[in-house]
Order: C-alpha cells, then sequence, then structure tokens
C-alpha cells in the first residue's frame, strides 16, 4: 500500500550516502558503529555523525573466506567482506569505527579490521550487574576522551544531554512508527517495517530522520488500511539482527501468510525500547541503558525473557520465530531456553530457523514456514 510519508522517506534516505559525502566535504567527522552497544550519543556529543556500516549482504562474503572461516556467522562475514572489498560507503567514510567485544568471532574479527581501519574496542562485560556497570561507565569515559583527543573537541554534560534529546527523539520516532504494528491487522507489513529501521539507520541527519519518522507515525497510523486480513497469523520474530539483504525469513514469512508484527532484534525494535534519562548523570544514564540490552552475550539473560513477554502481549502475537544465523553460537544455544519459555510461560507456538544470508535453502525453509503457519491456522 502507497504512503505518500513512506516515499519521502525513502526519496531521502536513497540519498544517504551522497548526505554523509557532504558532511564530510563540510568537515564533519564520521563515526562507524557495528553494534548498538556503542552509544550513538558519544559520536553526537562530539559533534560527529554515527552511523550503521554494511553486514547485511551476501555479495561480500565469498572475499571474506579468503581469511575468514566458512563457518563463521554470516554477519561477520559480511561485516569483512565489505571492508576488505572497500564497498560499504559508511565504512569508507568513518574517521574512526567503535566496535564492542560482543560475541568471540566478532572481537577477533576487529581485530583484523584495526589493521585497515581506525577502531575504538569497547571492552563489554557480559553480566548486567552494578560492578559491571561501573566498569562500562569507565568504557564510555574512555571513549569519550578519546574522542575529544581525537576530533579536538570538549564533551561537558551540555553536550552529552544534547545529544541524549536528540537520540531520544529518533528512538521515540522510530518506535512509534514500530509500534503501529499493534494493530490489529497491523498497517505495515514486517518487510515495511525492517526496511525502515534500516534505512533508518544510515541517515547522517538525525532530526531530519526524526521528522520524517513522525510523519510516517502520523499518517500510517490515521489510516485504516492493511495489507493482512484479521485472520492472518501474528508472528514476532526474534533473535538475531536483519536488514536489507539478510531479510529472507521476514519475506518468506510473510509470503506464507503470516503478519511479522515485531522484530525483536539489536536492528529493529531493542534499539527503541529504552529510552535515556535526560534528568539524570548523562554518563551513568548512558551506560545504564546500554548495559541492559538483551543480547544473547549477556549470561545470564534474564532481560530477553521479560522483553519476550511484554512484547507478545503488546503485539498480540499467535506465535514465536526464533531467528539464528549459522555459526552464531550464543543465539543457537539459547535457543532451547527462549522455546521452553515461550512454551510453557506464553503458551504460544514456537519454531527456531537456522540459515544464513544465501537464498540456496529456501525452499527448504518455505516448507518448514508453510507447516507451521497451517498448524496455526
Amino acid at each position: 500500500m502507497s504512503h505518500s510519508s513512506i516515499e519521502r522517506f525513502k526519496t531521502v534516505t536513497d540519498r544517504n550516502v551522497l548526505a554523509l559525502q557532504e558532511a564530510k566535504q563540510a568537515g564533519v567527522k564520521v563515526v562507524g558503529q557495528y553494534c548498538i552497544y556503542s552509544p550513538l550519543e558519544m559520536a553526537l556529543a562530539a559533534g560527529a555523525v554515527p552511523v550503521s556500516l554494511c553486514g547485511t549482504k551476501n555479495d561480500s562474503i565469498f572475499s571474506a573466506e579468503s581469511i575468514l572461516p566458512r563457518s563463521l556467522c554470516p554477519l561477520i562475514k559480511s561485516s569483512f567482506g565489505f571492508a576488505l572489498e572497500d564497498s560499504c560507503p559508511y565504512l569508507a567514510a568513518s574517521d574512526i569505527v567503535v566496535a564492542d567485544t560482543t560475541c568471540d568471532g566478532k572481537k577477533k574479527m576487529f581485530e583484523l579490521l584495526a589493521e585497515r581501519k581506525p577502531m575504538f574496542m569497547l571492552q563489554l562485560p557480559q553480566i548486567q550487574n552494578a560492578p559491571a556497570l561501573e566498569y562500562w561507565k569507565e568504557q564510555y569515559e574512555s571513549l569519550m576522551r578519546h574522542f575529544e583527543q581525537l576530533f579536538g573537541v570538549v564533551i561537558g554534560e551540555k553536550e552529552l544531554r544534547s545529544a541524549i534529546a536528540k537520540a531520544n527523539r529518533f528512538r521515540r520516532a522510530l518506535k512509534s512508527v514500530l509500534d503501529l504494528a499493534r494493530k490489529k491487522p497491523s498497517p505495515l507489513s514486517g518487510m515495511e517495517l525492517m526496511e525502515i529501521a534500516h534505512r533508518a539507520s544510515f541517515v547522517p541527519d538525525w532530526d531530519k530522520a526524526a521528522e520524517l519518522l513522525e510523519d510516517i507515525a502520523r499518517e500510517v497510523g490515521a489510516s485504516n488500511e492493511s495489507p493482512f486480513s484479521a485472520s492472518a497469523p501474528r508472528v514476532l520474530l526474534t533473535g538475531v539482527p536483519v536488514g536489507l539483504g539478510s531479510h529472507k525469513v521476514v519475506k518468506l514469512l510473510e509470503d506464507c501468510g503470516a503478519s511479522v508484527v515485531c522484530l525483536d532484534n539489536c536492528s529493529c525494535y531493542k534499539k527503541v525500547r529504552l529510552m535515556i534519562d535526560e534528568s539524570a548523570d548523562p554518563l551513568t544514564a548512558l551506560a545504564s541503558r546500554y548495559l541492559d540490552m538483551p543480547c544473547a552475550v549477556m549470561s545470564p539473560n534474564p532481560n530477553r525473557y521479560a522483553y519476550l513477554e511484554e512484547l507478545a502481549s503488546e503485539f498480540r502475537a499467535d506465535a514465536v520465530v526464533d531467528l539464528t544465523w549459522q555459526g552464531c553460537q550464543t543465539y543457537d544455544v539459547e535457543s532451547w531456553s527462549v522455546k521452553k519459555f515461550v512454551r510453557e510461560k506464553l503458551h504460544l507456538p514456537f519454531l527456531q530457523i537456522v540459515t544464513d544470508y544465501s537464498p540456496a535453502d529456501t525452499e527448504q525453509l518455505k516448507v518448514r514456514a508453510e507447516a507451521f503457519l497451517e498448524m496455526l491456522r
């Protein structure tokens, strides 16, 4: 279905690369980021532009496998392949890349990437308690000092508070779009939700991005149209991140008749669930908000189950599908516990899909998806 606000959003985001190049020519610094544990606000407070980096395409994986193991997660291989090929304009424009030690595969890949690009590595604690928070706050303070030295700026409380407010506005705007799918039937498909979140992460003008997202929420929210019937099974997709190029499971589920109403992953809903307290100590508030992320690298990871229960209720999910990339050991192992929780606590049907970016297994996955959705009907 056509919405003028979405078409405007696509028109603007089609120019993301050009807009970033124009910002670079005007002297703006660019900070590339791979993970949502890297604080957007720190780059904004330094007067820089934070941008996501490429890692959702299958095309770059072949190049990466000349160095990385073939059994490694496709997200890691895709990200590194883009660097080897110098084919990601956002990475090329980055003055520095901020990365974090989430899984073992990523942190070892980042060591190789550091030979090609200036890097700052955040040493992520993998437990969410008070000592970990203090340590994580120290990591953020080190990043802040590094930015000050690298960019020749001073980042004070005023700059941090302004950056937090800007990032909160963006998150609220994106969340207002993603929350449209709480309606039954959803006015937007899961593919549309995924594409909007993906495109928004590359917009160099954060105020403009928030404005465009707010327009989408207003226009689509006032519409009673939907691409789905009210009886379409509502699927909550949890697990690994997806984006344009790694979206085959989202598309496959909807091609088979499901309505993907929530994408509970770090490329979509996880990055908007929590706002940052604008009245608290900025550095403490930043560290607390980001450490709270329910990634499978956390051990234990109780927040994931609490959020799943909330989301399943808020989006009125009929089933949960857990997407796992091949080679992603943290999410693959945790899937057993997620299945147990979904079936025994939420009393919902559950399906785990383990795949990669390649289209080779599409027909096989289609058979599984059709059987699962038929059971729901």
